[in-house]
């Protein structure tokens, strides 16, 4: 590793880094006979580069090979007031085995530990490499989620559920709320995030909540429409009921569009609405944790854009 240097991301790195991106990932989906996670051009992956420096900008560390300057590896990461959640992360494939995952990722982790805070992420249980990099640095699996997808016709769902007259879109004076069921129901804050996602500055996100019959919030889901991303969430709910109506609604935003989605595999109750909507299963991926952790009172979904832990 004498060959590579760290540093941080600058705006004239984005497209080589959305290139990285694009191609390693794709590359390790299609070499074990699989479709491309990301089916349009490099140009669709500047969405990380463009979300997470919007979030926290110098949050991408890059290896970068001192005898071609070429980034030959890059890790997005993102601070917050209860954790530092790590984002994707790619290695090119001519550099697989070369120890520059375990360094962005020490990295990393010397930098939560200076915090004094936990590391978060969901990885793929597909990718035995990941999950092994990250096992052996004491990251340990806390749940497990079910990638499902679902198309939705052009005309929108014909579908209804208990609890869907009570969601609507949400309003920047919900975030404050939003935020404390986050804390009570995950035990994590993201203020910036949810604040982000509301006010919606790129017209890329939208934001469901649903309220008790008192009128207080027990639920919220968000979903990005994007080449780069098609996914619902980050979504915490205190049941499973509420849960499907904020999925339903938010499904019925990416008409004749296939997002995924992502939810516990032990929320049966959950699992077998959707199945009978008619989503099936793309992947299977765990929440690891390095640091404290307490278990989730209620349901959470979580995404990757950007990654939420």
């Amino acid at each position: 590793m004498a060959d590579f240097e760290l540093q941080s991301m600058q705006p004239e790195d984005w497209d080589e880094v959305a290139e990285l991106i694009h191609s390693s990932t794709n590359d390790w989906y299609q070499t074990r006979g699989l479709g491309p996670i990301f089916p349009h051009g490099p140009e669709s992956t500047r969405l990380f580069c463009q979300v997470y420096e919007t979030l926290d900008p110098g949050c991408c560390v890059l290896a970068v090979d001192k005898r071609t300057d070429q980034i030959a590896g890059s890790c997005f990461y993102h601070p917050r007031e209860t954790h530092v959640s790590l984002g994707i992360m790619n290695v090119r494939p001519t550099h697989f085995g070369t120890g520059i995952a375990r360094r962005l990722l020490k990295f990393i982790i010397e930098f939560a530990d200076a915090q004094k805070k936990p590391v978060r992420l969901v990885s793929s249980a597909f990718n035995l490499d990941s999950f092994s990099l990250y096992n052996r640095a004491g990251f340990i699996p806390r749940m497990a989620f079910q990638d499902m997808l679902l198309t939705v016709p052009e005309t929108g769902l014909d579908i209804t559920t208990i609890g869907s007259e009570r969601v609507r879109s949400a309003t920047m004076e919900d975030v404050p709320a939003m935020a404390a069921l986050e804390l009570e129901i995950n035990h994590l804050s993201r203020v910036k995030d949810l604040r982000y996602f509301v006010e919606n500055k790129e017209g890329l996100w939208h934001v469901s909540v649903s309220e008790d019959e008192r009128g207080r919030l027990d639920g919220f889901l968000v979903s990005v429409q994007h080449p780069g991303s098609n996914m619902l969430g980050p979504g915490i709910a205190k049941t499973d009921q509420q849960a499907a109506a904020l999925i339903l609604a938010e499904l019925q935003h990416h008409r004749g569009r296939t997002p995924v989605f992502l939810v516990p595999v032990e929320r049966a109750e959950l699992v077998q609405t959707l199945y009978r909507w008619g989503a099936r299963n793309c992947e299977i991926h765990f929440a690891q944790i390095r640091g404290a952790y307490q278990r989730p009172t209620g349901v959470v979904m979580p995404t990757f854009m950007p990654e939420t832990g």
